[in-house]
């Protein structure tokens, strides 16, 4: 089970960016017919070598080096034997018809359902390979959480962190409806995404703007912090329906993550009431190994099972859990032929098959608006009024110098179109080492992608696209509109700025991808060019494509900087989005999914990368010492004043809140412990609701817009230092009228209200006095109120 592919730099959005998962629109993707993988690209039997391979390379540095994995024993306690299927909670029938298959077939075609089959003549990232004895035609399985990868006639839709600043449930769903439509239009059966998890752990996390990067660090979480924070989007998860659950390359309290039977059958299986698959130890609840399975699978997994080893019965719950969600979702009937829109070569001829719908125009577009926050807006300086002269300064402003699938180059893309590339990029763009023309080369030291536009994050989340609209381009056509003058420069760290520009516009970019960490938190190069241009522009205004939290302490005091944008990673509508935000044809509503600290020290110990050192240099530990307080937690923990607060973003216009009711449901129990049966995501009783909370919004300004009410909970004996001063609990986004008012409803469920007790280990409704707070932001709540249990 992963938040990502590790737990060690977790940043995937469910609870804090994806939260229609646990409302009766959680199933909007499975219902376009693929299954969720929910992790992050393939992983597999990479838990099974000894040392760590990429660490053991060369001499030990340490004299007392650890180099067995045998010392870490029984850090991670064994929870045997996995728990088989029993086809409830609504997967009855699935069941049923999974189990009536794979008792036709025979233990080598059962085999062929739990590990990868290579596939050469189409491009999925993971193959289950046909079996005709008994009418199955194979799956393909392809990254990943934001769109279709490696293919084309496909959309690059909104990254996970750019849908999860919208906070709009509706939105997000419709996002999955969509994406999940050109997956199954490809042959796609299943989904390798979304990822999961609390807000990112590790802040230069490279993978913060989709989810966790790839490393062998043991990612050692105390019981209570497991439950509260890593395991609470999974239980959303399983009860949305979701078909499969990804496992994890790194180690979780030093037990592999694809063999931590803890994690698989004791979390997933048992607790949560998984029925499904565990992608990627079969004893320790593993059901499928991706992309293949060599040497340790396939006839090895027979051998054990003729041997007595594993037992038959294991092999036959692995095959009907692989096979359940093909028929919950439809997949043996009608659906296309797995991989028909994947060619293996996207540059010889091959059948076309367009997945998009223009039906979906509306939400890429409304998605790409949604997720940009305005977190400055000096003198009004926007939305821009027809300004007489515009300059835009920026690498980040305009498209890539090319797209184009070169033989040789497509397989190596990380960023999509080449804003950056493993392969020297030619044709006098900037060079990333000393912002001059010449070539390119994409380093893991590199802090931005200085070739272009970014719409995405890098690796193998990444998405492609079949075209982009880049800031440069949807603005030139409004100056076009609007008669204005425009000048621009891309290129120039010190360009030329003309005193005449009645606005100026800096566009710059935070470069992050799987396979390495982000070198800081902001860049030298962009901080220089943005008050460069403020020095002599009095209206200057930063826009930021940002993979994750960037610091802006270097300019944003600047008395010409006069607006900042958070642009995050809009998908291919990044340009005119952009623009339209800028002219006020739309108004922003985006809101800060994570918090930006005025120092990368304010973050804490869990700023950087836990790295290889002393005795533990061939098996690097996490230790996840900072419990539950994450993010704004922290912050609120230590006392910390922000520079912008998680939940914060502006508006063309304001808003008032008012009238805050709290009534205590009459109709459920209020005891310590849950009860009822155990359902997909846990007991009955967590899921019911015990709070209901209103309120009323006001839109006091004079322009219409919508704005996101956030609801915070502290809970009794926040002093024992073990639990946070407050948490997010609920969020609604209504569009209110000018002068007009909204009432917004929350419903806190049991769940919602408790802790984990690690002594009883359930979950526990505590007595004492409840706080409820409502407000704009993490920071900014006028309206409080308390219930008592």
């Amino acid at each position: 089970m992963s938040t990502g592919h590790h737990y060690e730099s977790v940043s995937g959005r469910i609870v804090q960016r994806f939260p229609f998962l646990g409302t009766k629109k959680g199933a909007a993707i499975l219902a376009a017919g693929v299954f969720l993988v929910i992790g992050g690209g393939l992983a597999g039997l990479a838990a099974l070598p000894k040392i760590s391979g990429n660490l053991s390379k060369g001499k030990l540095r340490s004299p007392d080096a650890i180099t067995e994995d045998t010392y870490f024993y029984g850090q991670s306690p064994p929870v045997y034997p996995s728990p088989e299927m029993t086809g409830g909670s609504g997967w009855e029938d699935a069941y049923k018809k999974a189990k009536e298959m794979v008792g036709k077939m025979t233990n080598d075609e059962k085999l062929v359902l739990t590990a990868g089959k290579p596939e050469p003549v189409r491009r999925c990232d993971g193959n289950i390979a046909p079996i005709s004895n008994v009418g199955f035609p194979g799956m393909c399985l392809a990254d990943a959480g934001n769109g279709l990868r490696g293919t084309d006639f496909v959309t690059a839709w909104p990254s996970g962190v750019h849908v999860g600043a919208s906070f709009n449930r509706k939105l997000s769903a419709e996002r999955a409806y969509g994406m999940g439509s050109e997956f199954r239009k490809k042959g796609v059966n299943m989904l390798l995404g979304p990822v999961v998890g609390p807000i990112g752990r590790t802040v230069r996390g490279g993978r913060n703007w989709e989810d966790g990067d790839v490393q062998s660090v043991s990612s050692n979480i105390d019981d209570r912090t497991m439950h509260e924070l890593y395991l609470w989007p999974f239980m959303d998860a399983v009860r949305a329906g979701t078909g499969s659950i990804m496992c994890s390359y790194n180690r979780l309290n030093n037990s592999y993550g694809c063999a931590n039977s803890k994690a698989l059958n004791g979390l997933l299986k048992t607790e949560l009431g998984f029925q499904h698959s565990g992608v990627s130890s079969a004893l320790a609840g593993l059901d499928l190994a991706m992309p293949h399975a060599d040497p340790f699978w396939g006839a090895e997994l027979l051998k054990a099972i003729n041997n007595g080893t594993v037992p038959q019965s294991r092999l036959d719950d692995m095959a009907i859990r692989v096979l359940a969600p093909w028929f919950q979702l439809g997949h043996d009937k009608g659906f296309p032929k797995p991989g028909i829109g994947m060619p293996a070569d996207i540059n010889q001829p091959h059948q076309i098959v367009d997945a998009r719908n223009s039906s979906d125009k509306t939400t890429i577009f409304d998605g790409a608006v949604e997720g940009h926050v305005l977190v400055k807006n000096l003198r009004n300086a926007l939305p821009l009024k027809k300004p007489k002269m515009l300059t835009i300064y920026g690498y980040s402003a305009k498209k890539a110098d090319k797209t184009n699938f070169e033989p040789g180059l497509f397989p190596q893309w990380v960023w999509g179109p080449e804003s950056m590339n493993y392969d020297d990029i030619k044709t006098g763009m900037l060079n990333a080492a000393d912002m001059l023309p010449g070539t390119a080369r994409a380093e893991q030291t590199r802090p931005i992608a200085i070739n272009g536009t970014i719409f995405s994050g890098g690796g193998s989340g990444a998405v492609s696209t079949s075209l982009v609209s880049a800031p440069f381009d949807a603005i030139s056509q409004q100056c076009w509109e609007d008669d204005t003058i425009m000048f621009w420069d891309f290129a120039s760290p010190n360009p030329a700025v003309n005193s005449n520009s009645e606005a100026c516009l800096v566009v710059g970019n935070v470069a992050s991808a799987e396979g390495w960490d982000r070198v800081g938190l902001r860049d030298d190069y962009t901080d220089g060019l943005i008050r460069h241009v403020a020095n002599s522009c009095n209206n200057t205004i930063v826009v930021l494509h940002n993979a994750g939290p960037r610091l802006v302490d270097q300019f944003i005091d600047h008395p010409n900087v006069t607006a900042l944008i958070y642009a995050h990673l809009p998908g291919q509508a990044s340009g005119v989005a952009l623009a339209s935000i800028l002219y006020g044809k739309v108004n922003p509503s985006g809101k800060m999914p994570y918090t930006v600290a005025r120092n990368e020290t304010d973050y804490g110990g869990v700023q950087d990368p836990d790295l290889p050192k002393g005795k533990y240099e061939l098996f690097p530990q996490a230790d996840f010492t900072e419990g539950l307080f994450l993010d704004y937690r922290h912050f609120d923990k230590q006392n910390i004043e922000p520079r912008y607060e998680f939940g914060f973003g502006l508006s063309y216009t304001t808003f008032g809140y008012s009238n805050l009711k709290i009534e205590k449901s009459s109709a459920v129990s209020f005891d310590s412990y849950p009860e009822g049966p155990l359902l997909s995501g846990g007991p009955a009783s967590l899921w019911e609701t015990l709070v209901r909370v209103t309120a009323e919004v006001e839109n006091t300004g004079g322009v219409d817009g919508a704005e996101v009410a956030q609801l915070y909970l502290s809970v009794p004996g926040a002093e024992d230092g073990h639990t946070p001063l407050r948490v997010l609990r609920g969020f609604e986004k209504p569009f209110i009228k000018a002068k007009e008012k909204a009432t917004v409803q929350f419903e806190l469920s049991r769940r919602d209200v408790s802790i984990w007790d690690v002594v009883s280990q359930k979950w526990l409704l505590r007595n004492g006095t409840y706080t409820v707070s409502v407000g704009s932001s993490s920071r900014i709540l006028p309206i409080n109120g308390t219930f008592t249990v």
